[in-house]
């Protein structure tokens, strides 16, 4: 027996009004895929015979939002909730590969489920929930096949954006790729430099976030090098060392997969090894990377520019990728230095970076585990104990050090930073009295 999509009160309603009004109503793309594959749906969009001026009169009675009469779409506002309402239409010319030069609105549904990109999309619904599916979308769903409508050609020339969508819909779901719709993705990836920036670093980001992104990055990693060409050099390139069993971007695509579902961290991994080809030496048989983790750095700053991530993203990423082969020892000392570095929630970002990293490696996983696991038990201690990590923590300031007759200047903040090293390396208490007689035998020895 066939499933029954189970449509909230509020779009049902407003399906119902356009019914009334003799006009047709479906539920349509995203929102039907979504509940054949038992997940919430985050949007009802519905599709009509009925034009925008149409519509306009049907629901003029409620709050209308015109999103895009150009193409045939208007929002209505019910229960605080925005559904949009989309005329039946087919696009003309893709002259930019991105947006259709016209379009046409027409009155057959199947016209309109034909101009969509993917069969799990060409989905309809109608106001009892029964399924319109006209290119076995239902079949390809339920069998995880990602599938143009159509010839893929014409569907990804129309539209380049579509094949990172593929990217991410494999990335979300898990699906595979049919043939003829990958080889047409590789064939035309090209095309994505067309693409604004934005939308690429958007796409990108939803790739890295999905619960299976180490399939599309293994199998289609040509297409985001289109955006990102230092990946190429990584693929393939075998790092002749006993700590490592992959290849470079195997490493990579490994180390993200295994890491939370942060941005930045995952971003970060992205891009912490894509120096190495450019770092790479032998001795004695043994591959070096000296000076990878800056060179990735670069790579990452100049690529995350390219993309037009935000500059808190942007520095977020790059200092995480420098840092990811420091050496952290689970103790006190280093890690009060670290949390005055870098602060909390950056350290721990850098914390599981730095387990997904070593995750990829020839090392046994738990062996790493216990030492994040160390060393976070390691800051929670610091700050229960309300440890000294920061110049605002120390129990003297600027001000204490003038009335002991230290002038204020660049001395003055030496001074002080002299004390909190000290202070974190535990060779000195964080007693006031202790801290001012300490800071008169350093300016003592400055002067």
């Amino acid at each position: 027996m066939r499933k029954i999509i189970n449509i909230p009160n509020a779009p049902k309603q407003l399906m119902k009004i356009l019914l009334d009004a003799g006009y047709e109503a479906y539920v349509v793309g995203g929102c039907v895929r979504d509940f054949l594959l038992n997940r919430d749906p985050h949007d009802w969009d519905i599709c009509t015979n009925a034009f925008p001026e149409q519509m306009h009169d049907v629901f003029r009675n409620m709050h209308v939002i015109d999103t895009g009469l150009q193409h045939g779409t208007l929002t209505v506002m019910l229960d605080k909730e925005a559904y949009e309402i989309t005329t039946y239409r087919k696009d003309g010319d893709y002259s930019d590969h991105r947006h259709p030069d016209s379009v046409e609105f027409v009155g057959n549904l199947a016209e309109d489920l034909s101009r969509r990109d993917f069969t799990v999309n060409a989905m309809a619904a109608d106001v009892g929930g029964n399924i319109v599916d006209l290119f076995d979308g239902e079949s390809d769903l339920k069998n995880g096949i990602l599938r143009c409508v159509g010839n893929p050609d014409e569907r990804f020339q129309e539209d380049a954006l579509r094949i990172l969508r593929a990217l991410r819909f494999v990335s979300r779901f898990g699906f595979v790729v049919d043939d003829k719709t990958e080889k047409a993705m590789l064939k035309n990836k090209g095309l994505l430099r067309e693409v604004s920036a934005e939308r690429v670093a958007k796409e990108l980001s939803e790739i890295l976030m999905g619960d299976n992104c180490i399939l599309p990055l293994r199998s289609c990693y040509e297409i985001l090098a289109v955006w990102i060409p230092e990946i190429t050099p990584t693929v393939n390139f075998w790092q002749y060392n006993q700590h490592h069993y992959l290849d470079v971007w195997g490493h990579t695509i490994t180390a993200i997969a295994n890491s939370p579902k942060d941005l930045y961290i995952r971003l970060a991994l992205l891009y912490h090894d894509l120096g190495k080809p450019k770092c790479f030496s032998v001795d004695d048989g043994v591959g070096h990377f000296y000076g990878h983790a800056a060179a990735s750095k670069d790579i990452a700053e100049k690529s995350l520019r390219n993309l037009k991530f935000d500059n808190r993203t942007v520095e977020v990423v790059t200092q995480l990728v420098e840092a990811h082969d420091r050496t952290i020892e689970p103790r006190k000392p280093v890690i009060r230095r670290c949390l005055n570095k870098f602060g909390k929630e950056q350290f721990m970002r850098l914390i599981y970076v730095k387990e997904a990293d070593k995750s990829a490696q020839m090392s046994v996983r738990g062996e790493q585990q216990f030492s994040t696991g160390k060393i976070i038990a390691l800051v929670d201690e610091i700050e229960a104990q309300k440890d000294c990590f920061m110049l605002k923590d120390l129990a003297v300031n600027g001000h204490d050090l003038m009335d002991i007759g230290i002038p204020a200047g660049k001395i003055l903040g030496s001074i002080l930073n002299e004390l909190l090293e000290e202070v974190m390396n535990e060779t000195m208490a964080n007693e006031k009295d202790v801290l001012l007689k300490r800071a008169k035998e350093i300016f003592s020895h400055q002067t």
